[in-house]
């Protein structure tokens, strides 16, 4: 999360982190630069650690985090 929020500043990334809940992230992101921005966060995620087993990760969309579904 940490990094990810390092990266969004950095790279002046058109998108904001606007919750955590347990182990989620919620952004706010225009949908025009969706398809990039879930290919990088799903990258930052899944490379945070390295471990013997892969790290899965879901991505939802939605205008709200309830109507969010997986890509």
């Amino acid at each position: 999360m940490i990094r990810i929020d390092h990266w969004l500043r950095e790279k002046k990334i058109n998108a904001k982190m606007i919750m955590q809940v347990h182990d989620e992230l919620v952004f706010e992101a225009a949908e025009k630069d969706l398809p990039p921005f879930i290919e990088a966060i799903r990258q930052h995620m899944t490379e945070v650690v390295s471990l013997k087993v892969p790290l899965l990760v879901s991505i939802g969309v939605g205008e709200n985090w309830d109507m969010a579904s997986d890509h």
